[in-house]
């Protein structure tokens, strides 16, 4: 698996995926249906802690910025 800090971020990522998933299935939105999609799966493929942080960090902040 990794670090502790991996397995962290990784319950992190995976629950505010989820949580943009459900608000996005709800709203009919794109954009955070889209991204709670990506963030419930790329710490899968991802190892280190670092580039988990920046890519979750990244898309947590893309249905802010990006509207339908």
């Amino acid at each position: 698996m990794g670090s502790t800090a991996t397995l962290v971020w990784n319950v992190i990522f995976s629950a505010v995926g989820a949580g943009y998933f459900l608000y996005g299935k709800r709203q009919q939105e794109t954009a955070p249906l889209i991204c709670g999609l990506v963030l419930m799966i790329f710490p899968y493929f991802v190892s280190n802690a670092w580039a988990l942080f920046v890519i979750g960090a990244i898309l947590m902040a893309v249905p802010f910025y990006y509207r339908d």
